[in-house]
């Protein structure tokens, strides 16, 4: 499973016939700290936020409704939920990874159930990083 630390770098969504392959500005927020942070108190987010590890997460006191995508340990994507602020999103078992961005930013993205996306921290983001 890849360990990531806090930092940056991008999401890649792969495409199919009808699209081209989608690239993501992405955060990630690997430390307990920054996990335990998440979106809290922004009113915007640009890309997308990994959280890792985590199996659920929650939108207690958070400004905006956030598409939620639960990732396995090989990045294949299990579900993608809208939830709006001040939820608690039931924990998933195979679930590694999650995703967070805004509402409606991921089905522009094409990322849904059965994708396997590629995580890549920008150099000196740290971890393994790409698909495991």
């Amino acid at each position: 499973m890849a360990r990531w630390h806090d930092g940056r770098g991008e999401l890649v969504v792969p495409g199919d016939d009808d699209r081209p392959a989608v690239r993501v500005p992405l955060e990630i927020a690997g430390s307990y700290r920054a996990r335990t942070k998440g979106l809290l108190g922004r009113d915007a987010l640009d890309g997308a936020l990994l959280l890792s590890p985590a199996n659920s997460i929650h939108t207690f006191r958070m400004r905006m409704p956030i598409d939620v995508a639960y990732l396995d340990r090989r990045l294949c994507v299990i579900a993608v939920r809208t939830m709006p602020p001040g939820r608690l999103g039931l924990p998933r078992v195979r679930a590694r990874h999650v995703v967070e961005a805004e509402a409606g930013a991921m089905a522009g993205w094409g990322l849904r159930a059965g994708v396997q996306v590629t995580v890549s921290p920008d150099a000196g983001g740290g971890g393994d990083g790409g698909r495991l």
